[in-house]
């Protein structure tokens, strides 16, 4: 079957019109969202500290190593912050230049899925692939996160996408494609440790297994790792090992031992969920290209044979079905799978193949879910959190999920699916510029920097409120304290420390400062949502009484 050609000013202009989506996606609440918990603060702190310290070998978190991810999200973050700081954009401490790295690498991820993707699978098909990516919820949530998923995606779509030139065509795989493909790898184990090896790993072993009867393994030459793997290694093992004598060995006990051990064999941080956890969520993690990926799915397994269609099948499957055996679960750790994913709906959308009744009801019943939730639980936040005429922030998701659902449901061609792709800015903006930064009750630590600017306080210490949007906004400095007898001991000391106090520790908090002779006197209160711990939270902003005013 022939298809049109694309249209002359996006054909000469591919990488331009997909960086200009991708903005128009993405910069809706990327400056307005405040810093969000848990990860985004604990690694934006850590970044934070390494600037305040000037060590760039250590990660830590307040007083405490956290030896838990490499160093490379905060190598990429570190500049971003500094030249804000030094420019003075960021006298108030704000989170958007940590996210620079997600932003960078969503559209790096973007736009190499279509410059790497249009030599396998086409021009057309690859920049539909990489547009429905682009648009995918999964992605526009990680850009906006300073963390490490979205930068992840770009080198593993790299390393996948040049591993499947070295598949699909061996003879066109040269030394610097090669080279490109270790560089891709060492960058990615100092951004998330094993995840990529992992990826690839897979991908090989199914290949091979695949073609056990067809080809050999000969093509795995084109990769060239004899001298490709010290490549790697040259990028990964100087900080290796400068971690290694900074903590005597305690990163790599702690990260493998700790970190990744226990996300593997149970639910850490009570992320658990069942197998199929990940196949539940993907019409929403997908949405608006929820038909054509799902779609093409049983499709692409009949289809099987091809080549390319073997080599994303390869991909994807092998890496999704792990993590949904893995116990604990979190919607990002599929995010890697996505190229592959949105590369055979789109070759699926070229070729107009049939697909089974059951398909089509599981792509049109998971786009009508995913709707219903972008849509209702935007419009229901503000109802249920807000009050007067904020509630009708509501009235914005709404709209648009409801004009991406009938897009998406249409999109069984590929000008449906571009439309998709295009009309998701709409539903961007409503819920990350309008109703997110708007719900001031789940923003406590924004409101709990104010209280204290009213106070000028000498020194801070935060009794039972840890969540890392504090310490990141409020400051190193403030101690992270859980006896209430140190904290009335705290406040004690100096006539203008402050304590900040969770509800849940007030009582003995006051018992502790009517032992200590310490007039403990609440100055300010901050209600609202702990999101990260699923609960209402008060916290009590205090000082000693007894001490003179400032």
């Amino acid at each position: 079957m022939t298809h049109p050609a694309l249209p002359a000013p996006i054909a000469r202009h591919s990488h331009l019109a997909l960086i200009l989506l991708c903005l128009a996606l993405w910069l809706p609440g990327f400056f307005t969202l405040p810093t969000t918990d848990r990860d985004e603060g604990r690694f934006a702190q850590a970044t934070k500290q390494m600037l305040e310290t000037g060590d760039f070998v250590r990660i830590r978190y307040g007083e405490e190593a956290r030896n838990r991810k490499p160093v490379g999200i905060h190598w990429m973050q570190a500049p971003f912050a500094a030249v804000a700081r030094a420019t003075g954009v960021a006298v108030a401490n704000p989170i958007w230049p940590y996210r620079i790295p997600s932003l960078l690498g969503g559209i790096a991820a973007v736009l190499l899925t279509f410059r790497l993707g249009r030599h396998l699978a086409g021009e057309r098909a690859a920049l539909l692939g990489a547009a429905m990516l682009a648009a995918s919820v999964l992605l526009a949530a990680e850009t906006h996160i300073a963390k490490t998923d979205a930068v992840l995606l770009a080198l593993t779509t790299a390393c996948a996408l040049l591993l499947g030139r070295a598949y699909l065509d061996p003879g066109g795989m040269t030394s610097r494609h090669a080279a490109g493909f270790w560089l891709a790898m060492g960058a990615a184990v100092l951004v998330k440790g094993p995840i990529a090896p992992l990826l690839i790993g897979l991908t090989i072993a199914a290949l091979l297994v695949a073609d056990r009867h067809v080809r050999g393994a000969h093509w795995l030459r084109g990769l060239r790792a004899g001298w490709g793997l010290p490549l790697a290694l040259l990028v990964v093992l100087p900080w290796f090992i400068a971690i290694f004598i900074a903590t005597g060995g305690q990163f790599f006990r702690d990260a493998l031992g700790g970190d990744f051990a226990g996300k593997a064999v149970g639910g850490a941080e009570a992320h658990g969920g069942p197998p199929g956890y990940y196949v539940l969520l993907a019409p929403l993690l997908l949405f608006p290209a929820t038909v054509p990926v799902l779609l093409a799915l049983p499709a692409a397994w009949r289809a099987r044979a091809r080549p390319l269609t073997r080599f994303l099948l390869a991909w994807a499957l092998p890496f999704w079905v792990l993590f949904e055996l893995v116990p604990t679960k979190l919607p990002h750790y599929v995010l890697p799978a996505f190229p592959a994913l949105c590369l055979l709906g789109a070759r699926w959308l070229e070729d107009a193949s049939s697909a089974p009744r059951w398909a089509w009801r599981w792509a049109l019943g998971g786009t009508v879910a995913a709707a219903l939730v972008l849509g209702f639980g935007g419009a229901a936040l503000p109802v249920l959190l807000l009050s007067g005429p904020a509630v009708a922030l509501g009235v914005a998701p709404l709209a648009a999920a409801a004009m991406l659902f009938w897009l998406a449901w249409r999109a069984r061609r590929p000008a449906g699916a571009f439309a998709a792709c295009l009309a998701m800015p709409l539903l961007t903006f409503a819920l990350l510029e309008l109703v997110l930064p708007a719900l001031r009750p789940v923003w406590i630590a924004p409101r709990l920097r104010e209280a204290l600017a009213e106070h000028e306080p000498a020194r801070i210490a935060n009794l039972g409120f840890h969540e890392p949007s504090a310490l990141f906004l409020i400051g190193t400095q403030m101690r992270l304290l859980r006896d209430p007898a140190v904290a009335a001991g705290f406040l004690a000391a100096a006539p203008g420390n402050v304590v900040l106090v969770n509800e849940r520790q007030i009582r003995r908090f006051l018992d502790a400062a009517a032992r200590a002779g310490v007039e403990a006197a609440p100055r300010a209160e901050v209600a609202g949502l702990d999101y990260a711990a699923g609960r209402w939270v008060r916290v009590s902003l205090f000082v000693n009484s007894a001490a003179p005013a400032r």
